[in-house]
């Protein structure tokens, strides 16, 4: 066997192939629907074609009767069976200190319906089509109920109330800020720009439609859910709660994820019912979503209606910043869905600036639509939509460069460490240079031709610039675990779950960096719950900041007991044997030991003397880490066709600083992602419902998605600064993307409709949008000429 130091390294700052893209491209992942068990049974749901409405009657007799049908299970039974609500999360105070208002949220609805596509039966039968067939002979009958689609419709008097136990839809009234500060500087301001601004309700669409796969052992009374997730350990506390069990009687297995971006963030009701029916029926059941099915079952991103302000000094420094307005959570609050409203965005808005004063004033809001929740960077996007937006207009306003306005405001970097408004302690980073790098990498000084050359052909041509900074969600405890195998392979466990981002390459990179072992010898658990001590999941850039940190200390537990090891073996003490490239030494010699070949020993029977330690495998759980402020300039063009509303992003820069990078290529991929959703919300995804709350946008066929052709060349530049808030100096780079792309892009399309006067549109900027925004535009200069 060769020891470690017989092996070039792959270590920080190399792309480093994906470690699962071979087993990807020839067919042999394992995703939830992949996974099948011996004489399993399939579920089906009957959802309601409602989307507010009295639960009068279930009659299940029909589909009881069909052949192979197992059983038909309602709210009632799974109450019955001792399930719960989902447990409460997040929980922000109101502004008059009391907590945050949690509706219950069943599996299976119970007494009500309060959005299309709610689940109100489990059917399961001995195939997937007869479960199918048996769930459309199951009858219900609802006494239908006026629905409410917007937020601000349902937080004003009168509206239909969605829970009788929230009479005012409102489960929180969120407020943040001095008032009287920064109403004084509004007062005192030589300029205010306020603009009314929408974040567009998004369908996540996730690759991989969600399955779960339930069993139950009846002698240990161990459930058993294989799902996708974005964090087994967060997963099985929750479904232990919803089932009333020990969280030791659950266990949480997940494959490979296709794309969660914050919807898996969290069980579902279709986990819950496979397990019961799972236990009922004493075999493993089933249950597979559809695409058409996704839609109504899945949960949905963003929505927010808001208005912000800025005030201004006569030399253009922002004194004060203001937003107000309504979040649509939905019918029920997911764990984390009050965050992109309300408490992501005291955090986000300050962004880059070094604004003095803060005020956020939000609303979340319960509607008859699906629940709301996490979706890629819960927040943070629109945050730092919301505030370039209003910088570009009130450079607009007052006839001042908007690079310039922002290089005024920006915080520098012999002001760090800097407290910002929303009392984020930023350490790193140099926003004006960054900026910068951006603006040169974007051929910034050429726009004026290729503007020309747009114009020549009868198409609008704008520029636009968005910075961002993201506050990282802060890592809870985190797995960090290290074993060595019999075969010479070395495991790592960590607590957070990749969707696509890779973390299998980039947690081994790390693991080498520290130890020296060969790469391609590391493999990656995460999917396991029986393996995690703790986990706080993938979400808000962290996974890299957190399982980087347990790695880097599991990796020096393993190098303490291994230098014992090694001077017992090399016949030295401790204090005389140094250890680096995956070898102990002793000092002043050329005697030594790789660290694999040691691990090998023991795995052989090495005898050791009483007082040693006996493996090097190490199970390590660390507390957390704070979080960390990842940053960018992005920088969009666009070309519009005026007679159509058509636009295209024709040109596209990004440039971030994500502390140190651990792989090149990753960082790129997932800034590529991150801009395609971006450009996506933007330009055309819009989630639609009719006034009785049903979707129209309910398929692809009425749900825009961007497509290769919709994309353009992307150039990404790096200009780190290494954080000091963990060991790594990384700062993530998951959301960063779609942080980005909403500002840039958006601030394009305006630019190039300023012409006409337009100086903002909400998006999504489809076609019809821009087309009547010009149309209305002519028609009132015409009337003033």
């Amino acid at each position: 066997m060769k020891s470690s130091d017989d092996v070039t390294p792959i270590g920080i700052g190399q792309s480093a192939p994906r470690k699962e893209d071979r087993a990807l491209v020839q067919g042999q992942g394992s995703y939830s629907d992949d996974q099948s068990l011996p004489g399993q049974a399939y579920g089906a749901v009957v959802r309601s074609q409602h989307a507010h409405g009295l639960i009068r009657r279930i009659e299940t007799a029909a589909a009881l009767a069909m052949p192979g049908v197992l059983g038909v299970y309602t709210g009632e039974d799974l109450v019955a069976a001792g399930q719960r609500p989902q447990p409460s999360g997040v929980l922000a105070p109101n502004r008059n200190g009391s907590p945050l208002r949690w509706p219950s949220w069943r599996a299976l609805a119970v007494g009500k319906v309060r959005h299309i596509g709610e689940g109100v039966a489990f059917v399961v039968a001995d195939t997937a089509a007869g479960a199918r067939e048996a769930a459309s002979q199951v009858e219900v009958e609802i006494e239908e109920m006026p629905a409410v689609i917007r937020a601000s419709e349902a937080a004003t008097p009168g509206a239909p109330v969605v829970h009788d136990e929230f009479p005012d839809n409102v489960v929180l009234d969120f407020h943040y800020g001095d008032s009287e500060a920064v109403e004084a500087a509004f007062a005192a301001a030589a300029h205010v720009t306020r603009l009314p601004i929408v974040s567009n309700r998004i369908i996540v669409a996730a690759m991989e439609p969600r399955a779960s796969l339930g069993s139950y052992d009846a002698d240990s009374g161990h459930f058993t859910l294989r799902h996708a997730c974005q964090g087994a350990h967060g997963s099985r506390k929750v479904v232990a709660h919803m089932l009333g069990v020990e969280e030791s009687q659950v266990r949480i297995l997940t494959g490979h994820v296709g794309g969660s971006f914050g919807m898996k963030a969290h069980p579902f009701a279709e986990d819950l019912c496979v397990l019961h029916a799972a236990r009922d029926l004493g075999r493993p059941v089933k249950w597979s979503d559809t695409r058409s099915e996704s839609f109504l079952s899945d949960t949905h991103g963003r929505d927010h209606e808001m208005t912000i302000e800025l005030a201004l000094d006569d030399e253009a420094n922002f004194l004060a910043l203001r937003i107000a307005g309504v979040g649509n959570i939905g019918a029920y609050l997911t764990q984390g869905g009050v965050f992109p409203p309300a408490v992501n965005q005291m955090k986000n808005l300050p962004s880059v600036y070094r604004t003095p004063l803060l005020q956020v004033d939000t609303k979340c809001v319960l509607t008859t639509t699906n629940p709301v929740g996490a979706y890629r960077g819960n927040g943070r996007p629109e945050a730092n939509y919301y505030v370039e937006r209003v910088i570009d207009l009130a450079a607009a306003e007052l006839g001042i460069d908007a690079v310039e306005l922002r290089r005024r405001n920006h915080v520098k970097p012999q002001e760090l460490p800097f407290t910002s408004a929303g009392r984020m302690v930023y350490d790193s980073g140099d926003f004006t240079a960054l900026m910068e790098d951006a603006m040169r990498l974007s051929d910034w000084d050429g726009f004026a031709t290729r503007r020309e050359e747009s114009e020549a052909q009868g198409l609008l041509r704008g520029r636009g610039i968005g910075q961002y900074l993201e506050v990282t969600g802060a890592p809870g405890a985190e797995t960090g675990s290290v074993r060595f195998e019999p075969d010479g392979s070395v495991t790592m466990i960590t607590g957070t779950l990749d969707s696509g981002q890779g973390h299998a390459s980039a947690f081994a990179q790390v693991l080498v960096a520290e130890l020296g072992v060969p790469f391609d010898r590391v493999r990656l658990i995460q999917g396991d719950s029986d393996e995690l001590t703790a986990g706080s999941g993938t979400g808000g850039s962290k996974s890299l900041v957190a399982s980087g940190r347990a790695i880097i200390e599991a990796a020096a537990k393993v190098v303490e007991a291994g230098r014992k090891i090694a001077a017992h073996e090399l016949e030295a003490a401790d204090q005389d044997v140094e250890f680096a490239a995956g070898r102990f030494t002793v000092v002043g010699t050329d005697r030594g030991i790789g660290l694999m070949e040691l691990a090998a020993r023991l795995h052989e029977g090495l005898e050791l003397p009483p007082g040693l330690p006996t493996t090097l495998d190490v199970r390590h759980v660390h507390d957390g880490v704070p979080s960390a402020f990842p940053n960018g300039c992005h920088v969009a063009e666009v070309e519009i066709d005026p007679e159509t509303g058509v636009c295209q992003v024709v040109r596209y820069t990004a440039v971030g600083d994500f502390g140190t990078v651990i792989n090149p290529m990753l960082v790129e991929g997932q800034s590529h992602g991150g801009v395609a959703q971006g450009i996506g919300q933007a330009l055309m995804e819009r989630t639609v419902f009719d006034t009785q709350g049903q979707l129209l946008t309910g398929s692809f066929t009425d749900y825009a998605l961007p497509r290769a052709d919709d994309m353009p060349p992307i150039a990404v530049g790096n200009h780190p600064t290494r954080a000091l808030t963990n060991p790594l100096g990384a700062k993530g780079c998951g959301e960063a993307g779609c942080a980005g792309s909403l500002t840039s892009v958006m601030n394009a399309v305006t630019d190039a409709l300023r012409p006409f006067g337009i100086n903002h549109i909400d998006m999504p900027a489809t076609p019809e949008r821009i087309w009547s925004a010009i149309r209305d535009a002519r028609a009132t200069r015409q009337a003033a000429e």
